[in-house]
């Protein structure tokens, strides 16, 4: 089968790892400055506006202008999906001596992956949701609802039936790339995070990817989910 040029000369502009950096940087959906991404990727400012050229060129960044900033994100969903689905097949380079800084440790252990929940909450709240039978995997890296399952998220405040279906589906699964497990994607974890940030449990940090948790959210996610901090060990984190 020949290979798509559109896909090659995408996966050409990934493979830079400057520009990787940059891409990665707006995972969580935010938009930053080209200043920003080039302190990020560790390269000048003109060398930051030509990668950042060639990015938008090829479809993978937006641009919004506020005033004289020119702030950059991520051109779609599909495109986060497919960073992160590209760094969960990363291997793995061996960590031990690594002292990973605060930042990294914050979106190991959670973190907005474009507009749900990651890290290592995110694939223990999916796995309490399984072991309780509210979702259980499906076809096609889908995770499907239970009628039991639809009854006891309801209580916990969010009605399925008013949740719209993407193309992808309802509920996804969605390999995490710092746990290499699955988290819950698609329409459902992103309506279940709004949720949670809503109660007050979760709080998104601002100009981060990072989630936090609250002591409120402590109490509830044991109660609810069964999910109890003192049970989560130190994030596993890739080298950068």
């Amino acid at each position: 089968m020949p290979v798509n040029p559109t896909l090659a000369s995408t996966a050409f502009l990934m493979a830079d790892p400057a520009r990787a950096a940059m891409l990665m940087a707006l995972v969580g959906g935010q938009a930053l400055p080209a200043g920003e991404l080039a302190y990020v990727a560790g390269i000048t400012a003109q060398t930051a506006s030509s990668h950042l050229a060639k990015l938008l060129g090829g479809g993978l960044l937006a641009v919004e202008t506020q005033g004289r900033h020119r702030l950059f994100r991520l051109a779609s969903p599909e495109v986060a999906i497919a960073l992160e689905s590209l760094a969960a097949v990363t291997p793995v380079r061996d960590i031990r001596s690594l002292a990973p800084g605060r930042h990294a440790r914050d979106l190991g252990f959670a973190r907005c992956c474009y507009d749900h929940l990651a890290g290592q909450l995110g694939v223990a709240m999916t796995q309490a949701l399984q072991a309780r039978g509210v979702i259980e995997p499906g076809p096609d890296q889908q995770f499907l609802i239970t009628a039991s399952g639809q009854a006891w998220l309801a209580e916990l405040g969010l009605d399925v039936t008013q949740v719209k279906a993407s193309r992808r589906g309802l509920a996804r699964q969605c390999l995490d790339w710092t746990e290499r497990e699955h988290h819950l994607a698609g329409p459902l974890g992103v309506q279940l995070l709004n949720l949670l940030c809503a109660r007050g449990w979760l709080r998104r940090v601002k100009a981060s990817r990072a989630i936090q948790v609250t002591p409120e959210g402590w109490v509830g996610l044991k109660e609810q989910f069964g999910v109890d901090q003192q049970s989560l060990e130190t994030p596993r984190l890739p080298a950068d």
